[in-house]
């Protein structure tokens, strides 16, 4: 009896040891990016806590996107055509964008204006284009694990060329990320038609068109709720939603947890996926990721008599139609006025307005459950997301995805676990 009393201790006390070395991450953010971080850090088997002060998991900026998987179109947003377009931004004639010029834009700009230069433009597409091929690959071995559910689709993608400009920037883009992985090509108006008849019934004129039959089309939001209800259920991962992340715990120059709530939370590792709203986080702690907030809007409509199956991107207007089960999800605009959401509603009646005026059949645009939505992109200059470790040991980021969080979701998050738990490793 003493001998299994002694023996039933020892157990008990290896399983507290493993359960000590189990290590703790705090996933601050549950966007579409915080959620898939997480998974990843579960799949090294750490325990996960997510933390966010929304209601539910992709409540901002992954709750109604253009939901559009581009992995072949990553051209950088900085690059020496777009300052031919800046008198006209500032001028307000180009419907597709806002600026006002608040004070945390200046900095900003200025830096994305060093990116606007042939070889950065090049580097930074190229990278972006690396990320999304992979994140590709990593998204279908998600499904093959998980099993989710979320209106996964192989649309194909068609990005409308409207003028000889266009077209030309198109065809140097297209050759270039060629020789890099993509399977993109460069098609006429007729065989843009053929591929996708919806675009016959559009008033915007078309040259060519950009095709990638690979680009695919799903809802990040659905995306993120189920994959939490698996994490919740198959790993050790708890979402704190409702929670306020007001400050990171330091201790000895190193990040030990955060302030959340009214609570202390403590962790081996902190990785901060706030998108926008990460640049205070990570400013507290001495590293500025330079992260501006781009405002993007959407209309969420039934399909109308031409609704477009394959995505569609009218490059001119800024403006995506997706269908997502079932549903026509039109997105687009890019405003550069901090957090400022005074605009919103004539924003949203913008697009609309634009929307029906480029493809009039492609939505029922007079539908009473018209849902309206605003986000804020997570910009940098440079366009690429800031993924991996910060100068302070124990923090660590996966933000700044722009108009790619959905995309690149898979890859960076991936990266991000690595970077933890290769750190831990090392400590």
């Amino acid at each position: 009896m003493i001998i299994g009393e002694a023996a039933g201790a020892v157990a008990s006390i290896g399983h507290k040891f493993r359960k000590r070395m189990v290590m703790h991450a705090l996933v601050l953010g549950a966007g579409v990016v915080g959620v898939t971080t997480a998974y990843y850090l579960s799949q090294h088997g750490w325990r996960v806590t997510v933390v966010d002060r929304a209601h539910n998991v992709a409540d901002e900026a992954s709750y109604a996107n253009g939901g559009q998987l581009s992995y072949t179109f990553t051209d950088a947003l900085a690059r020496p055509s777009f300052l031919a377009k800046i008198p006209a931004l500032f001028l307000g004639r180009e419907p597709g964008a806002r600026i006002h010029l608040e004070p945390h834009l200046i900095p900003w700009g200025l830096s994305f204006l060093t990116q606007c230069t042939t070889r950065r433009a090049r580097e930074n597409t190229l990278a972006l284009l690396g990320t999304a091929l992979r994140s590709a690959e990593l998204l279908d071995e998600l499904c093959s694990t998980t099993g989710v559910e979320f209106g996964l689709r192989s649309a194909g993608k068609l990005v409308l060329l409207s003028d000889k400009h266009e077209v030309h920037s198109a065809e140097a883009n297209t050759r270039l990320k060629s020789k890099h992985g993509s399977e993109a090509v460069i098609v006429s108006r007729g065989e843009a038609i053929d591929i996708e008849p919806a675009i016959a019934h559009m008033s915007s004129p078309v040259l060519a068109a950009v095709y990638s039959h690979h680009d695919e089309v799903a809802d990040s939001r659905a995306f993120a709720l189920a994959l939490k209800e698996w994490l919740e259920q198959s790993a050790d991962v708890t979402f704190r939603t409702d929670t306020e992340v007001r400050d990171l715990l330091i201790d000895k120059g190193r990040a030990v947890g955060a302030t959340l709530g009214g609570d202390a939370e403590t962790a081996d590792a902190i990785c901060v996926c706030m998108g926008a709203w990460s640049n205070r986080i990570l400013r507290s702690a001495g590293f500025n990721p330079k992260i501006y907030p781009v405002r993007g809007y959407s209309i969420t409509l039934p399909p109308g008599e031409a609704s477009p199956s394959v995505s569609v991107t009218a490059l001119r207007h800024r403006m995506v139609y997706s269908r997502i089960n079932g549903s026509m999800r039109i997105a687009g605009f890019a405003d550069f006025a901090g957090f400022d959401t005074s605009a919103d509603e004539q924003r949203t009646r913008d697009l609309l307005e634009l929307a029906r005026r480029v493809a009039p059949d492609a939505a029922d645009y007079s539908a009473p459950d018209a849902h309206g939505w605003g986000g804020f992109r997570p910009m940098t200059p440079d366009g690429r997301p800031r993924v991996g470790a910060t100068p302070v040991p124990g923090l660590f980021m996966n933000t700044g995805h722009g108009m790619l969080g959905w995309t690149l979701a898979c890859a960076s998050s991936f990266d991000a676990a690595k970077a933890v738990v290769d750190a831990k490793r090392k400590h």
